[in-house]
């Protein structure tokens, strides 16, 4: 099959320059008509870790599905800390986890919203609880 050259501007293929083979041996070029042959199929959503505290625990693990979020619901009447973490082998050690190399996922507050997305099969998330005083209601879930 020839060479499709690249047209301006620069660095961008003419609209049927991807092609993959076909069954016969040639190829087929992408369009509108003929797309890429993609499957996607979602992986299944564990059980969210859920439950209650009025003292100081470490909670999980939630093993995620890979490449959805994470979310986390915190609520109740409480005052301490919520602190996400993550392990990589079996719970042995768990890891405040970070981003840009400062803390993240510290909660000192109700919240609910998306904390993570893992990529790693092995990795699972973990809630460490510091509780001073009051009931702590938590949710970990995709």
């Amino acid at each position: 099959m020839p060479s499709i050259p690249l047209v301006s501007p620069a660095g961008y293929a003419p609209k049927f320059a991807i092609a993959f083979g076909n069954s016969t041996g040639g190829a087929d070029t992408v369009q509108p008509d003929n797309p890429l042959p993609v499957t996607f199929t979602p992986a299944t959503a564990p059980a969210a870790l859920t439950g209650s505290t009025s003292v100081s625990t470490t909670v999980g693990p939630f093993a995620p599905a890979a490449g959805r979020p994470v979310f986390l619901v915190l609520s109740g009447s409480w005052t301490g800390q919520a602190q996400l973490l993550r392990s990589i082998d079996g719970g042995v050690t768990k890891l405040p986890v970070t981003a840009g190399g400062l803390a993240y996922g510290a909660y000192t507050q109700n919240v609910c919203e998306p904390v993570w997305e893992e990529a790693e099969a092995a990795a699972t998330l973990y809630l460490g609880v510091t509780l001073t005083s009051g009931n702590l209601t938590y949710r970990m879930g995709q």
